[in-house]
This record gives structure tokens, C-alpha cells and sequence, in this order.
């Protein structure tokens, strides 16, 4: 394209200077040209200008460019600039907007957009690019510019280059998608990019070198320059030292960037760099002086606000930078930042973060006031930090404030160190005992019994000592005496683990003198401690009348639990209560009673205290929805082979065993067979799978798993495995929710005659298996939309006839002149209006709908 067409004040002259041609980003900006408005919003020295220049000489357009400064927030300034550029591509136009004073009311506007409609040809395509555009902040200005980018003019386009979002309601066009947006991280260079533009600058290094560069520059054009230039002026042999670069950029912002500023924003600068959290409304707490974030925001080369985050984001070279001078600030100013950040956090119930800047600021009682609203058992992550916490802080915090010794044990049962929390607990009962004593004495006292108790709890499936009762009496008493202390929400809220039938052994009669056990404690713990354990004991004789397959006694044990668990707000214990309710209604077949569980579990939603709800409601709708067979209503972290939640080790095995359920119904039988050889591997004696329940579960799942992924042996040594658990407790279920895999693992085992499997225990899972399979697939039909009113295009109605007919997807194609994907993508909308889960079921729904004869009448 000829240079003359470009405006005379055009910040780049094409001349000798070193730039990188880069050939994508061209291809970007051309694309995004095709719309009426191209924002392109970066800091600083990350080349907006370049980038755009490069792309608009390479291609045939008519160009207006306006380099903007601070004086076009004078109208007149700004009208006689815009004309200027306008000369440049036709001076007729110029002569005719030149009479014409700036268009500062919507009248004299409406007259201005008269010329451009009769003198812009429909053959051109024209671009005026506005640099800089975070120098405007004229009203008059800016809503000349907002009405001018958002006037219909089909062969226009306006590209926006600002260091900041530019103060334009342009969200009709961005609604419409007719506006495109070039950031920052679209203008980094690539670390291949950064090598080329080396070698313009004959600069050979050796690779480590390089990777150096980039680390530091996070491919920031002009910091990448800056590295540049030290290592050509470097000498000869001399390696690559990122302390000069950052040397280097130091000076420059000391000199260029913070000698400017007045000492106020210089010193609140430096506080910025002492805290993570630069949210608008905490910067504006801390700053107290309202002018002094303005000013920062024009820093926009080293901080940049990230409107998804809704935080301010400073460069880490800047923040180096900042850092260096924190000793400027005294140890006053950094304690009071710090608090009045804690402070912010926690009233934002950001917790953990809260717990680390008082912990910065020393200021412990804060801390354990924050750990008394935490859950009782934390999450493995939370635990760790609060534990490495307490074991660096002073030693005098704990004389200061004893109630830690309570808090340090809860850490420690949580992460699983039950001997360390059972030593802590008894040092901390002997030491207060001796004590003369108070209310808070006897309140410490209360916890620690209570902690004591459930230790006992803990390890008793192994040690079958169900004595723990007594630890929970003395709970009671010292808890009468505490001045009326009780455990607060959500510190009472009972955390069950994967199993509230919490024994090992698969003893005949084992489990229910647990629950006799449990069945003494709940009333000893629901006064001191909240209710915790309020409705663990039926929701125990749930479980096991659940897993006997003694259904009416399991919904009645389960309906007592709810009502309990509701009277003291015990969300763990509702939620499985919930849980064992939805299992049996999908054993009954009963889609209606289906509907009202979903229904309550949605409600959970909404109780704040019950800390993990998210987790747990995406576990339970998890496994039921994979019972079902429809996938896509998992939560798409469960299918995941990596991701997991931070759920305490208790609870682990849970979520577990409905992952390995979902990839069993996804077909994935390896993905399964691993995540239970996974939970197997842990031996973590809190989990699910050292219970006899979930050792049973596990077993069932796994060889059903084995047989599909076609290892009959490994299938039946497994089953045999779960069949001998089971046994003495006549448990059922385990074996019969296994539904149509189940039945055919047990009808190969008939066949095959498995050894150490009795034909008439195979019969009768047969039959049990078979039969809920029939409820199961009752339930699932609910699933499938009503088909009346279902409209399938013509396009729709061509590929399932082929379908039909036994075609593949490159076969329809090549009949219907499609592109393989768009079948595909044809294919998908068919089954969404089907409800069908694949090829088979759409050919079958849509022949009993008598869609598949119209489809064949089409065709």
C-alpha cells in the first residue's frame, strides 16, 4: 500500500528501525477488522502501535490515523486533527467537514454524518485507527468519538488503541458481536518470536540464556528490547545477567515512572506490594484518599486491571521493583495494612487469607477467632497451612490464648495424625485439669473430651473398644460448667466420612454393636457440642438396613434421621440421609419420591454453614445420574481421571467410588479399575476403604469391571472377595446396585462355575440385579423428553434416515455434500431432541415416534 496514504502523524516512521514481522498477529487484526470496532487495550511497551501499523501497510485499506494527546480534549483540537487525517484520503471530504465546527451536540452531529454517507465509497475498505485513546477525557469528545465507532458503516472499521479500557458504551455493539478485542496476552511475544527478533538485533544466544529472557520479560516487548540491547552492548563472551536487566529497568522506573508521582502514591504504591488481594474496593479502603487510586491507574504499564478478576494485576518486574523499597515503609504502617487487609478478607469470608495476614501481623487471637467459624474437620490444604502456621508461631500464644491446644487437634484429625492428636489431647486434659477452675477451663476441658471421644471413635473399628462413650459424659459435664458454651455453626456440623457405619470388621453382628455405641453418645453430645452426632445413630441403622436391602426399615431409620439432622442443623448427616432416601426410591423404581429428594438437596444449596454442599450435592446427584446412565448431568470434575475435590481424607473414598462409577458407565473400565486400585494403594485407615461396607463396594465395583474389560478371573476373585465380606451380615445391596453388569457377571460365574461362589447366592443376585435393573431403567425413561412437538430439519430427518440405514458419518457426508464434522454436529442435535445416548437409541425412538417413517418419506 502506498505510504502516502497514511496520516502525516503517524507515530512510526518506517525509516531503519528493527521490527519483527509477525505474521499471526496480522492474521488476528485482519480478521478482527472484519468488524465495525477493534479495541486493542494493553500496558506499555507491549507494542499495540506496532502491531497495528505493521498489519494496516500491509493491506489494501484507506487509512485515517490519529495520534491523540492530551490537547484533543479540546473539541476544536480534536476536530482539526481528525480533519487532517481525513485529507490524507480525500480532500474533498476534508474541505466539506472543515466548514463545519466540531460536532459537539447530537444535531450537529447528525449533519456531520451526512458527508462520510455520500462521500464514502461502498468499493473501499477504510480504517481509522484512534491511538493512544486513553488520553480523552472530554465528554464532548468521547461522545463524539462513542457515536462516530457505533454508526452503521459496513465498510468501516475503527480501531480503539488504549492503555485502559476505554470509557465508551459500547456494549450494544460487543452484545451483537460486532465488536473484537486484542489484549495484552494476544500482543505478548512467543518465545520463538522473542528469538527472531534477536537475531534482527544479530544477537546468538545459547538457549538457556533465552529461556532466562523470557522467564524474566513474560514476553514483554519493551522488557524483551531492554534484555536485547544489555546483551549486544555486553562484552564479548560475557553471559546474560537478568540482575542487570532488572537493573536496568529499575532505574527507569525509578526515574521515569515514580519520580513523577507525589510521595503519597510513591508510599501507597509500596504498600501494594505487601498484599495479594488489590480488589478496587480493598484499594480504596486502604488508600483513604480518593485521588490516590486515579493516579495509580495511570501506571498502566507496569499495573493493569483485569476486569474478569475484578483485581489489579502489577507486573512483576514492577512489584520487584516496589519491593525493594518496603523498608521505606515503618512497622506501624505495615501491621496496620496487613490488619485492615485481614479484616477485609474475613468480612468477605475469605478465611484462609484472612488467617494469613493477621498471621503476618502476629496477631494470633484473631486467629483462632477465625478457626472457631471453621468446620469441625478441614480440608487436607487447610489443615496443612493452619497446622505449618501453629508450629512456627510463638510459643507464648498458647499461654496467651489456650484454646489452640482445642484447634491444633482438630488440625491434626483432620490431616489424619490421630496418634499426635491423641497424645496433644491428653497432655492438653492433663494440664487443665490441674488447673483451678473456670468457665473457659471447663470449656477447654468440654472440647477436649469431646476431641478425646471422637479419637476413640476413630481408631475403634480397628481396636473394637466402643467405650468412647465415657469421653463423651465427661464432655457433658464439663460442658454444664463452661457458663453455657455450646460449639457453633458450622464447628458443630458433624463430618460423617464416607461411612457412617465406621467398622472394619466383617464379624456377624459387628456393625450394630457400633451403632449401640453411637446410639449412647448422641444425646451426651447434642447439648455441649451443637448437635453434633444429633441423628448419626439412625442415619448408622440406615446405612446398614439399607445395605441388608431391607428397604422399609432403611426409609423409616432415614426419615427420622432428616428430622433429627433438621432440628440441629447436622447438613452432613441430612445430606446422606437424603442420599440413602434417593437410593431407595431408584430401587423402587419411584421417579416421583426421585423429584422431591432433588428437591431438598437443591434447598442445601442455600445453607452457608454446610461448608462443602457444592462438593457433596455434585458427589450424590454424581452417583445417581451415572446409575442412570446420563452422564451429562455430572458434574464434568468427577469424570475427570485428575481433578478432585479437597474434601478431608474421611471423605475421600466417596468420591472416589463415584468417579470408578462413572467411568464404568462411560464404558472406561482401565480408568476405573485405577481409581480403585488408587484408593486401595492409600491404606489410609480413616477411609472408606478399610470399612467392611466400602472394602464390599469396592470389591463389587471392581470385578464388574474386570469382567466387562474382559479379565474373568481377576472378575471372579473379586467377587468372591465382596461375597465373603458380605456374608456374615447378609448385606445385598452392594451387590444388587450393580444392576444388568452385575447380572452378567454372575451369569458368567454360573457358567463358568466360579470356585468359592455359591450357585444359590449367584441365583439370588441374578434375580435381585435383574429386578433393579427393571426399576432402574423405569427411572431413566423419565429422563426422555415427550416427543410430541419434537421438529427435526430437513438436514436432521436426511441424517438419521442414513443412520438408519447403517451409514457411517463419512458416508452421510459424502451423500449429503456435508463436511464430516457438521454431521457430527448434526448428529449431537438429533440426540438432543431424542433424548437418545447414541446411534442405536435414536433409530429406535424415533421409529416408535414414527419420525424415522417421515424421515424415510423425506429421503
Amino acid at each position: 500500500m502506498p505510504e502516502q496514504l497514511f496520516h502525516s502523524n503517524m507515530p512510526i516512521a518506517p525509516g531503519n528501525q528493527i521490527y519483527l514481522e509477525r505474521p499471526w498477529l496480522d492474521r488476528l487484526l485482519e480478521q478482527a477488522a472484519q468488524k465495525p470496532v477493534v479495541i486493542v487495550i494493553a500496558g506499555a511497551g507491549y507494542g499495540k502501535t506496532h502491531a497495528v501499523y505493521s498489519f494496516v501497510r500491509k493491506y489494501k485499506v484507506l487509512i485515517n490515523w490519529m495520534q491523540l494527546s492530551e490537547r484533543d480534549n479540546i473539541g476544536e483540537r480534536f476536530w482539526e486533527n481528525f480533519i487532517s487525517g481525513v485529507s490524507v484520503i480525500s480532500g474533498e471530504t476534508a474541505a466539506k467537514l472543515a466548514v463545519l465546527s466540531f460536532p459537539s451536540t447530537d444535531r450537529q452531529f447528525d449533519h456531520y454524518l451526512k458527508i462520510p454517507r455520500d462521500d464514502v465509497l461502498p468499493e473501499e475498505k477504510y480504517i481509522i485507527v484512534f491511538d493512544d485513546l486513553h488520553l480523552l477525557t472530554d465528554s464532548s469528545v468521547l461522545h463524539f468519538l462513542e457515536r462516530s465507532v457505533t454508526s452503521p458503516f459496513p465498510n468501516i472499521t475503527s480501531i480503539l488503541i488504549s492503555r485502559t479500557e476505554p470509557p465508551l458504551n459500547l456494549m450494544n455493539l460487543e452484545s451483537k458481536g460486532l465488536l473484537t478485542r486484542i489484549t495484552e496476552e494476544d500482543l505478548r511475544f512467543t518465545r520463538d518470536e522473542m528469538e527472531s527478533y534477536f537475531q534482527l538485533l544479530q544477537i546468538n544466544a545459547p538457549p538457556q540464556t533465552l529461556s532466562s529472557i523470557y522467564h524474566d520479560t513474560e514476553g514483554w516487548a519493551f522488557a524483551i528490547h531492554l534484555a536485547g540491547l544489555s546483551l549486544k552492548n555486553a562484552p564479548t563472551g560475557a553471559a546474560y545477567a537478568n540482575h542487570a536487566l532488572r537493573s536496568n529497568i529499575f532505574k527507569l522506573i525509578a526515574s521515569e515512572i515514580m519520580a513523577p508521582l507525589p510521595l503519597p502514591v510513591q508510599r501507597f504504591l509500596i504498600k501494594m506490594s505487601l498484599i495479594e488481594h488489590l480488589v478496587p474496593e480493598l484499594l480504596e479502603e486502604l488508600a483513604g484518599d480518593p485521588s490516590l487510586i486515579p493516579r495509580i491507574k495511570r501506571i498502566d504499564s507496569f499495573i493493569r486491571f483485569d476486569i474478569y478478576l475484578n483485581s489489579y494485576h502489577i507486573h512483576h518486574l514492577f512489584l520487584d521493583y516496589l519491593k525493594t523499597r518496603q523498608d521505606e515503609l515503618t512497622d506501624y504502617d505495615k501491621m496496620d495494612l496487613w490488619h485492615k487487609t485481614a479484616a477485609w478478607c474475613a468480612a468477605n469470608n475469605q478465611k484462609m487469607d484472612a488467617i494469613s495476614y493477621y498471621e503476618k501481623a502476629g496477631d494470633y487471637d484473631r486467629i483462632i477467632d477465625i478457626c472457631s467459624t471453621l468446620p469441625m474437620m478441614l480440608s487436607n490444604r487447610t489443615a496443612r497451612m493452619l497446622l505449618e502456621l501453629l508450629d512456627m508461631a510463638p510459643r507464648e500464644i498458647y499461654e496467651n490464648n489456650p484454646l489452640i491446644y482445642t484447634h491444633r487437634v482438630r488440625i491434626l484429625m483432620s490431616l489424619g495424625m490421630i496418634e499426635q492428636a491423641d497424645q496433644e489431647t491428653k497432655d492438653a486434659i492433663s494440664r487443665f485439669e490441674a488447673l483451678p477452675p473456670s468457665p473457659l477451663n471447663h470449656r477447654i476441658l468440654m472440647i477436649c473430651y469431646g476431641n478425646s471421644g471422637f479419637i476413640r471413635m476413630m481408631v475403634s473399628p480397628y481396636t473394637k473398644d466402643y467405650n468412647f462413650t465415657a469421653d463423651f459424659e465427661r464432655c457433658a459435664y464439663h460442658g454444664g460448667l463452661s457458663g453455657g458454651y455450646t460449639v457453633p455453626l458450622p464447628m458443630s456440623v458433624l463430618n460423617i466420612g464416607s461411612y457412617i457405619c465406621r467398622v472394619t470388621s466383617p464379624e456377624k453382628g459387628e456393625i450394630e454393636r457400633y451403632i449401640d455405641a453411637v446410639e449412647i453418645v448422641a444425646p451426651l453430645a447434642m447439648g455441649p457440642l451443637g448437635g453434633m452426632e444429633w441423628g448419626a445413630d439412625t442415619l448408622a441403622r440406615t446405612e446398614l438396613a439399607f445395605f441388608k436391602g431391607d428397604m422399609p426399615q432403611a426409609e423409616q431409620f432415614a426419615m427420622l434421621t432428616l428430622q433429627r439432622a433438621q432440628e440441629w442443623d447436622q447438613y452432613e448427616v441430612e445430606n446422606r440421609a437424603l442420599f440413602y432416601l434417593l437410593r431407595i426410591s431408584l430401587a423402587r423404581g419411584n421417579y416421583e419420591a426421585v423429584s422431591g429428594i432433588f428437591r431438598q438437596l437443591e434447598a442445601q444449596l442455600d445453607q452457608v454453614h454446610f461448608i462443602n454442599r457444592f462438593t457433596y450435592h455434585d458427589v450424590v446427584t454424581g452417583w445417581y445420574y451415572a446409575q442412570i446412565g446420563r452422564m451429562d448431568k455430572v458434574a464434568p470434575w468427577l469424570k475427570n481421571d485428575f481433578e478432585g475435590s479437597d474434601l478431608t481424607s474421611m471423605n475421600l473414598g466417596m468420591e472416589v467410588l463415584v468417579k470408578a462409577k462413572c467411568h464404568l458407565t462411560e464404558k472406561r473400565y482401565p480408568a476405573a479399575l485405577a481409581a480403585l486400585t488408587t484408593m486401595e494403594a492409600r491404606k489410609n485407615p480413616y477411609d472408606a476403604g478399610d470399612f467392611v461396607l466400602g472394602r464390599i463396594t469396592m470389591k463389587a465395583l471392581e470385578a464388574v469391571c474386570r469382567y466387562r474389560n474382559r479379565d474373568k478371573q481377576g472378575a471372579f476373585a473379586a467377587l468372591e472377595t465382596a461375597y465373603l465380606l458380605a456374608r456374615p451380615n447378609a448385606l445385598y445391596m452392594p451387590f444388587t446396585e450393580l444392576g444388568k453388569d452385575m447380572r452378567a457377571l454372575v451369569e458368567g460365574a454360573l457358567k463358568n462355575q466360579a470356585p468359592g461362589l455359591p450357585s444359590a447366592w449367584l441365583e439370588t443376585t441374578r434375580r435381585g440385579a435383574s429386578a433393579y435393573a427393571k426399576k432402574l431403567f423405569t427411572v431413566a425413561e423419565q429422563y426422555r423428553p415427550a416427543l410430541q412437538g419434537v421438529n427435526l430439519s430437513l438436514r436432521e430427518l436426511e441424517v438419521l434416515t442414513g443412520l438408519s440405514q447403517g451409514m457411517t458419518q463419512e458416508e452421510i457426508a459424502g451423500r449429503s455434500s456435508l463436511s464430516v464434522n457438521t454431521v457430527k454436529s448434526v448428529i449431537r442435535g438429533v440426540y438432543n431432541k431424542l433424548g437418545a445416548v447414541n446411534k442405536a437409541d435414536a433409530v429406535r425412538i424415533a421409529a416408535a415416534a414414527g419420525i424415522l417413517g417421515a424421515a424415510n418419506e423425506t429421503s
